[in-house]
């Protein structure tokens, strides 16, 4: 298996409603650090994964609709809590949408898997990982 990954950053604010989020149930900011790894069996046809700088360029496309965004206004989030988990399913979406629109590059259709990880903190984390 290859994998690639890249990473940026999403600056946002958002509450979590419901009793099991304690303090965080108010409105706060978080910095998060976020990774993109995409999985391949094979390598295309540049023998990549997929190109670094299309990559690098798709996750900051994809990361922009949240940055310095307030999550609790997106339409997006209004019916789902903003968790970090959730949030890694969303960014996860909207890169397999990027894939599927040629915006990676032809070498990105063999990419068959894909994690996103979000960075809290250095001691704690959150996945989503599947196959596309």
């Amino acid at each position: 298996m290859f994998a690639l990954e890249v990473r940026d950053h999403i600056m946002i604010a958002h509450s979590l409603p419901g009793e099991a989020f304690g303090p965080a149930q108010k409105m706060h900011g978080a910095t998060f650090v976020v990774d993109a790894a995409f999985f391949s069996e094979s390598l295309g046809p540049n023998d990549i994964v997929l190109d670094i700088g299309l990559a690098a360029d798709g996750l900051k496309r994809v990361l922009s609709e949240l940055n310095y965004s307030n999550l609790d206004e997106l339409p997006d989030f209004k019916t789902e809590r903003s968790t970090t988990e959730v949030l890694c399913r969303w960014i996860f979406d909207k890169l397999r949408d990027e894939i599927a629109a040629g915006r990676l590059g032809e070498d990105a259709k063999a990419v068959n898997r894909m994690r996103i990880t979000l960075n809290e903190s250095h001691v704690a984390r959150a996945w989503y990982e599947a196959s596309l």
